[in-house]
């Protein structure tokens, strides 16, 4: 392939073949770029024609990329979001704004690193557009390589491949066993996870880091595990099911700290845990080879010094 050539491909070939390589299908990739399928199909054809590479396979289940089609829908993908973070950062530059940043982060991180550097970031720049994806792991890692984030604080999904990202240790998370302030434990000394395997619980589904570290946590220390569980990603629900039950809710500590200070001062309690429960680490990624914009990059920088400060 002439890499002379592959200079000289159009933006709504990169697009067609960014798009091809996301849905695997060439009639939602034909979809997305408001084209019908035979034009996009022509197109497709012109592109292998011109480079000399066949890109995609047919296949009855759709289309799969060869070697070289992953190799530069990678690269379209990426000079497409830079394309229109340049068309965003010009446009709002011209008004005089901040421009516009995305962050995803996991609960902790995000109440506990993303909310403050935030906050520093809109007391420099107040007019900075800024998005907060919280999120699991799986979708953060998916929109960041998508371009719907743009660095994200999370822990590295089965799967994924780290080589695709420029990746800094950012924190390990302590697990605090939140209950109602008149439950009926609020008030021992401490307690063990054995006194509290028949209890209610409220916490994410299986596979998620919380639960996988509380169900090692009770193997650990030879417990039963609970069996009455109310499964939920959603905060808010945990806080309704927790003040309206005996139910105990384990959280990453930064989100107890906020829910209990004087700021807040929700009715509730922790409970003095006989032991620590750590969660496996999460990190700040990037994507590889990608640009932040100039507010990002300012937000990156006051998010990492605050996971530095609290080292």
């Amino acid at each position: 392939m002439d890499i002379g050539i592959a200079r000289h491909l159009k933006i709504p070939q990169l697009r067609l073949i960014a798009a091809i390589a996301e849905h695997g299908q060439l009639g939602l990739a034909a979809d997305e770029l408001t084209v019908t399928q035979p034009a996009a199909s022509r197109m497709l054809a012109d592109i292998e024609h011109t480079l000399g590479a066949r890109l995609f396979e047919r296949h009855a289940k759709g289309m799969l990329p060869t070697l070289i089609g992953r190799a530069l829908a990678r690269r379209a993908h990426n000079m497409l979001v830079e394309l229109r973070d340049l068309a965003q950062d010009v446009e709002e530059l011209k008004r005089g704004e901040g421009g516009m940043t995305t962050v995803g982060a996991v609960t902790g991180a995000a109440v506990g690193f993303v909310i403050p550097a935030i906050r520093q970031l809109k007391a420099i720049s107040p007019r900075a557009d800024v998005h907060v994806n919280v999120a699991a792991s799986d979708e953060l890692v998916h929109d960041l390589a998508s371009g719907k984030n743009d660095f994200v604080l999370a822990r590295l999904p089965r799967g994924v491949n780290p080589a695709d990202f420029e990746i800094y240790p950012a924190r390990t998370e302590t697990l605090k066993l939140i209950v109602r302030q008149d439950h009926p434990l609020a008030n021992v000394d401490q307690v063990t996870l054995r006194d509290l395997s028949n209890y209610e619980w409220v916490m994410q589904s299986h596979r998620a880091p919380i639960r996988e570290a509380m169900e090692t946590a009770f193997l650990s220390a030879g417990a039963t595990l609970p069996t009455n569980i109310t499964n939920t990603t959603s905060l808010l629900a945990m806080i309704a099911i927790l003040v309206s039950s005996s139910a105990i809710a384990p959280l990453a500590s930064e989100v107890p700290d906020l829910l209990l200070g004087d700021q807040v001062g929700a009715r509730l309690k922790v409970l003095p845990l006989n032991m620590t429960i750590e969660m496996s680490p999460y990190y700040l990624l990037l994507v590889k080879g990608r640009e932040l914009s100039p507010v990002a990059n300012r937000l990156r920088r006051l998010v990492t010094a605050a996971l530095n400060k609290a080292h």
